[in-house]
């Protein structure tokens, strides 16, 4: 497949161009990637009005991906799910509804900050815990009757890797006219399994993807996704609602790095990515045998529940980071790994070996506090917008909580904003190490605060 960005920029690299224009290093090694390092000239395209190469690029991306659009972003996935709410909405605005979205609850925390931004309205979808929310087709039929929304947002797979029955919650959202908008964002790679599981052959009618976590791609690429059945209303406003969010000055480090994966993609990476998904199979069943207890079904994600073997996430993460073994993430009950085709069998065989090392102790029996379900005091946005001021949980109690309470990873919030805090709220925040929460200064927001 070509690769028609990073041609034009090798090209420009070597032909001793005089660089009359930004960036201001001029193409002068320091880190080493400057020659490569060029803005918008002629020639280069313009990514969100992209007419040439870029467009060019897209379009390979979109075969390999099976969707109608493609389209790239070089700010991660945090900027396609603010295009995809903003696109969503004006969906449901055509349809002469509410800009009302239906969100399973472990969303990340951009679409949080993207609702607020856009004033939507958000019904959350509860599951038992707070990082992966399991969401029944019977479930969601039964939301979208009572709501008549017209926004479905799910997060498949999420950050433990549990993998949602997109095909069957699509089928649900398309009976009652509504869009399935994934967060895919750890999932670009399920279209090059040896048989597909990506959100773009399973009926979604927007998905983002973050390139950067698990394909060969610098972090900060990331693909938006228009599915078979989205209208082509919105894909023609693709450009326009990335534009709207985002930088005017995209690194084209990033765009060449999108532009050569797809040669990668073409060639001999699925056949890589399953072996590479066999091979973290047999690791999975030496860890089984040798009493750990494992969690989602990810092909190329490792979750532990060590605390079945008596040590906490991060307990078992500080272990191995002593022999320099580091994991994605681990919080109280998981400890999560990944893997990809470029991880080496000298990596597999060092973390079987360090995880059978530790010895198995009496389980720990504490569990997550459940979910709190508060009392709605403001919208998202009135929230978002009040003044605020930061103060310790313990005065926290009854408060409004204005910014989300969030770590990164995994980014999922343990409050949302507006919603006030309760004791059950407060139970879970100290659970997770919070130790202060930014609250709205004053119930009654005042009107500046809203604008």
């Amino acid at each position: 497949m070509n690769t028609p960005i990073f041609d034009f920029v090798l090209n420009y690299a070597d032909s001793d161009a005089s660089r009359l224009h930004m960036p201001g290093h001029k193409g002068i090694p320091a880190l080493g990637p400057e020659p490569l390092d060029i803005t918008e000239i002629p020639g280069a395209d313009v990514l969100y009005h992209a007419e040439g190469i870029i467009r060019e690029s897209e379009e390979n991306a979109a075969r390999l991906f099976g969707s109608q659009r493609t389209v790239y972003s070089a700010e991660g996935s945090s900027l396609c799910i603010r295009a995809m709410l903003y696109l969503g909405m004006q969906y449901a605005k055509r349809q002469g509804r509410e800009a009302l979205v239906l969100a399973a609850r472990n969303a990340h925390s951009t679409f949080l900050t993207a609702a607020g931004l856009l004033d939507l309205e958000v019904r959350w979808l509860y599951g038992e815990g707070l990082l992966t929310c399991e969401l029944s087709p019977e479930t969601l039929d039964a939301e979208l009757t009572a709501s008549g929304a017209r926004l479905v947002y799910i997060t498949s797979p999420d950050y433990l890797g549990h993998v949602a029955d997109v095909q069957a919650l699509s089928e649900i959202c398309h009976r009652h006219g509504a869009l399935l908008l994934v967060d895919n964002a750890h999932g670009a790679y399920l279209r090059f399994l040896s048989e597909s599981r990506h959100p773009m052959d399973l009926g979604a009618d927007l998905c983002c993807d973050s390139a950067h976590k698990t394909l060969p791609v610098l972090t900060g690429g990331a693909y938006l996704h228009f599915g078979k059945s989205c209208p082509t209303e919105l894909i023609e406003s693709a450009h326009r609602a990335m534009g709207l969010f985002a930088s005017t000055s995209p690194s084209y480090l990033i765009l060449q790095s999108l532009d050569l994966a797809n040669r990668a993609l073409s060639e001999d990476w699925p056949q890589r990515l399953c072996k590479t998904a066999e091979r973290l199979d047999q690791l999975k069943s030496q860890l089984l045998a040798d009493g750990w207890t494992l969690f989602g079904d990810e092909p190329v994600k490792l979750t532990l529940c060590p605390k079945s073997r008596g040590y906490t996430g991060e307990e078992v993460a500080a272990v191995l980071q002593q022999q320099n073994l580091w994991c994605e993430f681990a919080d109280p009950d998981f400890i999560v790994f990944m893997v990809s085709p470029d991880t080496q069998e000298g990596d597999f065989e060092r973390l079987q070996s360090a995880l059978s090392e530790i010895p198995a102790k009496a389980a720990i029996t504490e569990t997550p506090p459940p979910l709190p379900r508060p009392e709605r005091g403001m919208t998202i946005r009135q929230a978002l917008l009040a003044a605020c001021e930061t103060l310790p949980l313990e005065r926290c109690l009854g408060r409004i909580l204005a910014a989300p309470t969030v770590s990164c990873p995994p980014a999922v919030p343990i409050l949302t904003c507006g919603e006030r805090i309760d004791e059950n709220a407060l139970k879970l925040l100290r659970y997770y190490g919070a130790e202060t929460c930014d609250v709205v200064c004053q119930e009654k927001i005042l009107d500046r605060d809203c604008k």
